[in-house]
C-alpha cells in the first residue's frame, strides 16, 4: 500500500489553513501532518515532521515564505532531511515576482489562493512527483523578469554529453518524458536516465531547477 502523501500548510490565517486541510484530508492518498502561521514555525515543523509537500504563502509576519523557502532548501538543511520536501507557495496575485524569487530558491511553483479543490489535489500530486505545478510558458513568463542578464554555463554543463544537453533543452522547454522520447527517438526509461544524470552532473534537485538553471544561464533555447 502506497503511503500518503504527508502535507505541511503554512499560512497566517487559520480559517484559511483550516479550510484546505478539510480539503486535503478528504483526498485519498495524502494527509496534513501539520499547520504552521509564519515562516519561523514552518522550518521547524520541516525539519521536525518531514513533510513530503509545503503549501507555503507568500505574505507573513515574522518571517514571510521566500525567505522561509529560501532556508528550507540551504544545502545544510536539504542534508539532514531523510526524505525530500516540496515547496508550493500560494499566492493571491497572478505572475508574482516573490513567487518567482521562491522558486529560484527551490519551490516547484505557485498557487492562487481562489484555485480549485481538484487543481490543489493535482498540484500536490504533481510536486511530490517531481515537476512544476504552473505551465511552462508562465514558469519562463516569470523567470524571464528574473534574468534580464544570463550568466555563462559552469563547467558542469559542458561536461553534458550533446544527448544530455538535447534533453536538458526539452526539459527547459517544460516537455514530458514522453514528449521528449518522441522527439529524441528513445524510449522514456532513457529519457529518464537522462534528467537523472543531468540533475546529478548540475546538483540540482528536479526538473522546475532545470528551467531556473536555463534562464539563468541564457539556455531556454538550448537543445
Amino acid at each position: 500500500m502506497t503511503a500518503d502523501i504527508r502535507v505541511l500548510l503554512v499560512d497566517d490565517q487559520e480559517l484559511f489553513r483550516a479550510g484546505v486541510a478539510v480539503i486535503i484530508d478528504a483526498q485519498e492518498g495524502m494527509a496534513v501532518v501539520g499547520q504552521a502561521g509564519d515562516g519561523l514555525e514552518a522550518l521547524r515543523l520541516v525539519d521536525e515532521l518531514e513533510p513530503d509537500v509545503v503549501l507555503m504563502d507568500i505574505r507573513m509576519p515574522e518571517m514571510d515564505g521566500v525567505e522561509a523557502t529560501r532556508q528550507l532548501f540551504h544545502p545544510d538543511r536539504v542534508a539532514r532531511r531523510s526524505v525530500p520536501s516540496r515547496v508550493v507557495v500560494l499566492t493571491t496575485f497572478n505572475l508574482d515576482d516573490r513567487a518567482a524569487t521562491a522558486i529560484r530558491h527551490g519551490a516547484s511553483g505557485f498557487l492562487l489562493k481562489d484555485t480549485t479543490p481538484v487543481m490543489l489535489r493535482d498540484a500536490i500530486r504533481t510536486v511530490h512527483a517531481g515537476n512544476a505545478v504552473l505551465a511552462p510558458r508562465d514558469l519562463s513568463a516569470l523567470l524571464d523578469h528574473q534574468f534580464r542578464a544570463a550568466t555563462p554555463p559552469p563547467a558542469a554543463y559542458v561536461s553534458l554529453t550533446d544527448k544530455e544537453k538535447e534533453v536538458f533543452g526539452a526539459v527547459a522547454q517544460g516537455l514530458s518524458n514522453t514528449e521528449i522520447a518522441g522527439r529524441i527517438f528513445a524510449s522514456e526509461s532513457t529519457v529518464k536516465s537522462h534528467v537523472g544524470a543531468i540533475l546529478r552532473k548540475l546538483a540540482l534537485r528536479d526538473r522546475v531547477q532545470i528551467v531556473v538553471f536555463a534562464h539563468e544561464h541564457g539556455l531556454t533555447r538550448t537543445g
